[in-house]
């Protein structure tokens, strides 16, 4: 009965459009309750599972991200993309993706990913002929890709629900080829798009303009390094990494580049404490609900039901990846990942998945979630900034989306995609 009073009270308030921290918290409360426990304890767990230092991460990673977005860093990236691949058919289609791609690596964020880069690359496709519901598909699924990338603080979140025995730096690494991968099939549906639908190409500015761009955006560049060598070579760990990424995107915006005044700084900080106020929120009302998993043994009921379904490792990859894309199109990726890592981590680990390989396959799996109606944060960004209705883009997005789960699939059957270059490092 408590198993039924818990995601029955979950399920409900997530219908009627409860917050989904209350949500969590709100159940946890009522099953707590029925079971004749104090209330207390829900408080106590939400405490415990936001007392994390590894936790620190976050809000800087998110505060250096918002200072690189309103720094003018994605312009300088933009321009370095478009001098590399501007050329190949569907040119600002592609310079879009790798720039999505090197901006991820410096924000961690889909959503500042969409909104920064959809910001300079969509009026310019439009004004250069493109459709604008292409223009909208390709920033939108392409800002997934910082989701794999360092500092993507889901991959932390990951870690954490994990219970913090997975190694960030690890993950980090681990989500580099995946990233890539994903940017690589994106560029191919890109490319057939722009085929069929004759967008044109541009120039080749030569590599006199590309190295004069590399050195532009270089600052912007290096943060990525920074960030990926000081964690993955010990120097410092993800939290202090964090730290430095804040000064050093201060720094640059500042007395680099002196774009950033008085009132983008505000708004970063601004923008950087809400973030994290919701981020934390769900994570520490999430440690309730999830110690209530662990006290009504649904993770080994999940084991045991799985195995009697199947005991063939690729079908039951297949029905998570199945049950992570239905949760997906109605629930936020932070959220899910707190919820969902204590119930499918177990399972993944009790057929043999290694569990940075599964936090990869989970962070695009919901990554693809955000880019899908009714709850696409990243969709919904992405047609704002493009001025299009949302079922505009739906009709046209599809072979982005297959280019995304061809990748997930990848990814899911060859576990050297994500733990070759981590094994590198051991």
């Amino acid at each position: 009965m408590e198993i039924q009073i818990l995601f029955g009270t979950f399920m409900l308030l997530l219908i009627i459009g409860t917050p989904v921290a209350f949500c969590l918290g709100i159940a946890s409360f009522t099953t707590i309750a029925y079971m004749g426990f104090p209330a207390e304890v829900v408080f106590q767990r939400l405490n415990s599972g936001i007392s994390i230092f590894a936790l620190m991460a976050i809000p800087f990673f998110i505060f250096a991200g918002e200072l690189m977005v309103r720094g003018d860093i994605a312009r300088r990236l933009v321009d370095f993309a478009g001098s590399l691949v501007g050329h190949f058919r569907g040119g600002l289609g592609q310079v879009n993706i790798v720039a999505s791609t090197l901006f991820g690596g410096v924000s961690g964020s889909a959503a500042a990913d969409a909104s920064a880069i959809g910001g300079l690359m969509i009026p310019q496709m439009k004004a250069r002929g493109y459709d604008v519901d292409y223009s909208v598909n390709i920033t939108v699924v392409s800002s997934i890709i910082a989701l794999m990338l360092p500092p993507s603080h889901n991959l932390i979140i990951y870690s954490i629900s994990a219970g913090g025995r997975i190694s960030i730096a690890d993950l980090f690494t681990a989500g580099v080829i995946p990233g890539l991968l994903l940017a690589l099939s994106l560029m191919v549906a890109a490319w057939f798009v722009a085929r069929k639908r004759g967008y044109p190409t541009d120039r080749f500015p030569g590599w006199r303009m590309v190295g004069t761009l590399l050195v532009v955006a270089a600052p912007g560049l290096i943060l990525i390094g920074i960030i990926f060598g000081g964690v993955r070579s010990g120097v410092f760990t993800a939290s202090e990494s964090s730290c430095i990424a804040v000064v050093y995107a201060l720094l640059i915006t500042v007395f680099a580049y002196r774009t950033l005044n008085w009132t983008n700084f505000v708004e970063a900080v601004l923008a950087s404490v809400r973030t994290t106020a919701m981020v934390l929120l769900v994570i520490g009302c999430a440690a309730s609900f999830g110690w209530l998993l662990a006290i009504l043994r649904i993770p080994m009921a999940l084991v045991e039901f799985m195995q009697n379904v199947s005991d063939n490792r690729i079908v039951i990859l297949l029905l998570i990846n199945v049950m992570l894309l239905v949760l997906g199109t109605f629930m936020d990726m932070s959220p899910l990942i707190v919820i969902t890592t204590p119930i499918f981590l177990p399972v993944a680990i009790a057929f043999g998945i290694d569990p940075v390989q599964f936090g990869i396959i989970m962070i695009l799996n919901l990554g693809i979630g955000l880019c899908t109606p009714p709850v696409g944060a990243v969709l919904f960004v992405g047609c704002a900034v493009g001025k299009i209705p949302i079922w505009s883009v739906m009709r046209s997005i599809w072979p982005f989306y297959f280019a995304a789960l061809a990748t997930l699939m990848l990814v899911t059957y060859i576990p050297g995609l994500s733990l070759w270059l981590p094994s590198l490092f051991h």
